[in-house]
């Protein structure tokens, strides 16, 4: 099982706002708009204490409650923290395990009656678990000595009704959900104002003339966005008749087609052009007429906002005659195995420019010769790993020296941030080359990374055409580009060999030995 524990950043907060951290991302993909509430308005509160300079003190009930929105087996300090962290992974079940309740004490499989001592408060309207089973229960029935109850705090010994499904005496029993907590992150979001888009009207009521409606957005409010400059005119097939006793007037007018309900656009201004002593046969009339003239604004701002699609033959051209504006591109080849029983020699000069090759190589002797060859006729470059682990990193620098003397290395391909502290004494010295990993998105982070000693950097290979040739155009910064290769999947600091982020000399080095380990998709076969 590959789940992570959730991270839990609270106590963190204080060190991480003082390190410059700026932004926080909540990982909200795939769950409830109730987590993402509680979530957001519990980090909220600390890190306001933080800037106004409070005391910072964690109340236990706002662990509780991100415990109660979403955990898996409990909280982890990921990797913040500098001490190794054996709970990082929870290996019993992928999805929410909810609070712990305590234990069925009794189980009446005929009226399907559980009773047990609460351990935290229940209330009806909650939903709740049975750890040997996979659906959850809605709690429609709480008793307590024959007496039906709406809540029930703990201490209680309490019986929930209408339980069915494989339950025993010592199961335990989890709250999956809190109804108390659902609500109030509803309300923070439900019945609230919302910001709309600003628009102003002209009405025209004429006699002997069909009621005309014009729309057009708040150019001064809308600049800059899709909004502005969007205009449109709708005509009703309603032509006002001449009032027999009361006629409409220009605020009945204005009420109805003000009337935007839970559309996404307002009026800031309403202008009625109305004839005296006209009559509109019906008042749904002006309901329909803003009805479809919101209707037609949606559209064309729809369509405004509509990407182009690319011809298919125009995407294949670019695709297949795209390089970057040179008249003889460089390429660089990375090797992450070598082969004693392949010949190096035969890999074309005049056509590879340097060659990275994975550290890990350069410390096992029976590659020696072969990488000797590399560093006399190619540019040679250390391909660092993704992650080192804390108690490795003396060896590597120790390897590093030995390797940078024996051979003849021009810079290293770094793949954290991290990487330009650790490699520090190699500034100025050699090349450094930014991998894919750094996810160089826009010129704004190349000319950051350009800034702390960057030579050349790899593109992310998640950027599109535009976004290469955008980037390619406004540096003058040397660009690189996967082009052909395997790429891995995910890199983990955690070992499940060893059960740990953190390497330990007593782990019996499982890693080292003659073995291929690998991760089987249990949804395969």
């Amino acid at each position: 099982m590959l789940s992570p524990k959730d991270l839990c950043g609270l106590a963190y907060l204080p060190r991480l706002i003082k390190a410059g951290v700026k932004c926080f991302k909540i990982e909200g993909r795939m769950k409830s708009p109730e987590y993402v509430a509680t979530v957001t308005r519990i980090y909220r509160k600390y890190i306001d204490m933080v800037l106004n300079d409070e005391n910072f003190v964690i109340d236990e009930k706002d662990v509780n409650d991100l415990m109660q929105v979403f955990n898996r087996g409990g909280f982890s300090s990921g990797h913040l923290d500098t001490k190794p962290n054996k709970e990082l992974i929870f290996p019993e079940k992928p999805n929410n395990i909810g609070i712990y309740l305590g234990k069925v004490k009794k189980f009446n499989n005929t009226k399907g009656h559980i009773t047990l001592s609460l351990e935290e408060n229940l209330q009806i309207g909650d939903s709740i678990s049975v750890a040997k089973e996979s659906s959850t229960y809605f709690v429609s029935e709480l008793i307590e000595k024959n007496k039906n109850l709406k809540t029930a705090s703990a201490g209680m010994t309490v019986t929930i009704g209408r339980m069915k499904g494989n339950i025993n005496v010592g199961d335990k029993i989890y709250r999956i959900s809190s109804k108390s907590l659902s609500d109030l992150a509803k309300s923070s979001y439900e019945n609230s104002e919302n910001k709309k888009i600003p628009l102003n009207c002209t009405i025209t009521i004429k006699k002997d003339t069909p009621i005309k409606m014009e729309l057009f957005t708040s150019n001064e409010l809308c600049a800059n966005t899709i909004y502005h400059n969007i205009r449109l005119e709708v005509t009703s097939n309603t032509i006002p008749i001449e009032a027999l006793k009361t006629p409409i007037s220009v605020e009945r007018v204005v009420k109805q087609i003000s009337k935007t309900n839970n559309t996404p656009f307002s009026f800031q201004n309403i202008k009625v052009l109305l004839d005296d002593g006209l009559y509109v046969p019906s008042i749904s009339t002006l309901n329909d007429l803003r009805r479809t003239a919101l209707e037609k604004l949606e559209a064309q701002i729809m369509e405004k906002s509509k990407r182009k699609p690319i011809s298919i033959d125009y995407a294949q051209e670019e695709t297949i005659t795209f390089i970057p504006k040179q008249e003889h591109p460089s390429i660089s080849l990375f090797l992450r195995q070598l082969h004693t029983n392949y010949d190096y020699t035969k890999l074309e000069k005049d056509k590879i420019s340097r060659i990275y090759l994975a550290l890990k190589l350069f410390i096992n002797k029976k590659y020696e010769e072969i990488i000797q060859y590399l560093s006399e006729n190619y540019s040679l470059y250390i391909y660092m790993p993704s992650i080192i682990k804390a108690n490795y990193k003396n060896i590597i620098l120790n390897s590093l020296d030995h390797i940078t003397t024996k051979f003849n290395i021009k810079g290293f391909v770094i793949s954290n941030l991290g990487d330009f502290q650790f490699l520090e004494k190699y500034h100025g010295k050699y090349d450094f080359v930014g991998n894919y990993s750094l996810n160089v998105f826009n010129n704004y982070t190349l000319e950051e990374y350009k800034k702390i000693g960057i030579n050349r950097i790899t593109l992310s290979r998640e950027l599109n055409l535009e976004g290469l040739n955008e980037i390619i155009k406004t540096t003058n910064l040397d660009t690189e580009l996967i082009v052909y290769g395997n790429l891995p999947v995910m890199a983990t600091n955690y070992c499940f060999l060893g059960k740990t982020n953190y390497c330990y000399p007593d782990c019996g080095t499982n890693c080292q030995k003659n073995a291929n380990y690998y991760i089987k998709d249990r949804l395969r076969l």
